[in-house]
């Protein structure tokens, strides 16, 4: 292994044992409980006798979680991980971060390695932010002293000062994700890990995580990103790896892999792969088109530009009076919420459009969120955090930013002076006139 690569992987492989509970009858005898408790006994004494896992169930399943995985990351490299929910880049990061060991092949790394897999992962929920700085630094093998000198930067990157003392178990998951990150971003380890966690922060962290992780990558140091932004990924990253099914299906540069996960349609699964909750199970959403082209988590748009939400789904039965309602929040905050007409539909498959003028909004990253309800009220499906949308900065922005605030109402202001003619002023809302 030459000296510029510090993650080498070979033919990695993961193997978990599940266990699947047969159908039962409605009534059961007691024999048939005795019977099936003796043989669940002897089948969990052998597995035990022969090392393998105990598994609950009346029958277990090999699940690969990941199949032959071989790849190679250089010193400095920023390399995304790419794939659907259930890929196996999950797996993956927990082996490469020792949490876990593989099924078979191997795993050369050079240097230290700080993860951030789950939002609080090292963290004990009874000791203050304080001290799980203290705690999670000497985990990640650090010094008292050196968490010391880092220890005023951490704080001040998490925002976390007047809770500093507070217990952990009374922070919100943003405030756990924040203090994590900051552990593990600032006490410089040559190599960074991080899953999809960072989606748990406002849009503003996100984007100072991502600062951070370009200043960690530009120090020389290595970066194992995982996400679904693609556009956060194809900011940072020098390279790309997708898989699917546990395989690696693509390795090169981060637009490459990105080009390949668009191309094979997994992208716009992430629609499907969130849950929509409610009492209305007759509705099924399955995807939405922004501005003519699908829409996986993420997209972007010029401020300039309109918004087109196309949103596809069809009814399992005839529902009356359905109607259906979308949102787009930001920070937690409904800016605008859109209600078609209540309809009866037929069932089939449907559609509703959405359009949102140009010049509306400001720049930032926003929430969709959309669902439905039927004529009684009673019934509805909601799904919420579906995709993040995007608003870029243009250049006339940049002299705005003091007296911005979050929407940019089209009106028309009429100023008039004591010296005209003593018409007076009438405001109506949206334009002022003489009367």
């Amino acid at each position: 292994m030459s000296d510029d690569i510090v993650i080498r992987a070979e033919g990695l492989c993961k193997k978990y044992v599940i266990g699947h509970e047969s159908e039962r009858e409605r009534y059961v005898a007691l024999r048939d409980v005795m019977m099936r408790a003796a043989k669940n006994l002897w089948r969990k004494t052998i597995d035990m006798s022969r090392g393998r896992p105990v598994v609950a169930g009346d029958s277990t399943e090999d699940f690969w979680a990941l199949k032959n995985v071989s790849f190679d990351v250089k010193r400095g490299e920023v390399l995304g991980i790419i794939g659907r929910n259930g890929a196996g880049k999950s797996t993956l990061l927990k082996i490469l971060s020792r949490i876990t060991e593989p099924s078979d092949g191997r795993v050369t790394i050079k240097g230290r390695v700080a993860s951030l897999l789950e939002v609080g992962t090292g963290f004990h929920p009874e000791l203050t932010g304080r001290e799980n700085i203290y705690l999670n630094g000497a985990i990640l093998g650090m010094t008292r002293a050196e968490i010391a000198r880092k220890f005023d930067e951490i704080v001040a990157f998490a925002n976390v000062e007047r809770f500093l003392d507070t217990p952990v178990k009374r922070y919100s998951s943003g405030m756990y994700v924040r203090l994590a990150f900051g552990v593990a971003a600032h006490l410089e380890p040559e190599i960074l890990v991080v899953d999809e966690v960072l989606s748990v922060g406002d849009a503003e962290f996100q984007k100072k995580c991502l600062g951070k992780m370009s200043e960690v990558a530009s120090g020389g140091r290595t970066v194992l990103f995982v996400s679904h932004n693609l556009g956060a990924l194809q900011a940072i990253c020098d390279t790309g790896l997708l898989l699917s099914d546990g395989a690696v299906r693509a390795h090169g540069t981060i637009n490459e892999a990105a080009k390949q996960y668009r191309a094979s349609g997994q992208e716009n699964d992430a629609l499907s792969a969130r849950a929509f909750d409610g009492p209305l199970k007759s509705i099924v959403f399955t995807h939405v088109h922004f501005n003519d082209h699908h829409l996986g988590g993420y997209a972007s748009v010029r401020r300039s530009e309109e918004m087109r939400f196309t949103i596809f789904g069809y009814a399992e039965e005839n529902v009356r009076g359905l109607q259906i309602v979308f949102s787009l929040y930001t920070r937690n905050i409904k800016i605008v919420t859109a209600r078609d007409e209540p309809q009866n539909i037929d069932s089939g498959a449907f559609e509703v459009s959405i359009c949102i003028p140009a010049n509306i909004f400001r720049p930032g990253i926003y929430d969709l969120a959309f669902g439905a309800r039927d004529g009684t009220g009673e019934k509805w499906i909601w799904g919420k955090n579906l995709a993040e949308i995007e608003i870029a900065e243009e250049w006339k922005d940049k002299f705005q930013k003091r007296d911005a605030g979050l929407v940019d109402i089209p009106v028309k202001i009429v100023r008039k002076t004591a010296a005209d003619d003593g018409k007076v002023l009438r405001f109506s809302g949206k334009v002022a006139e003489g009367a």
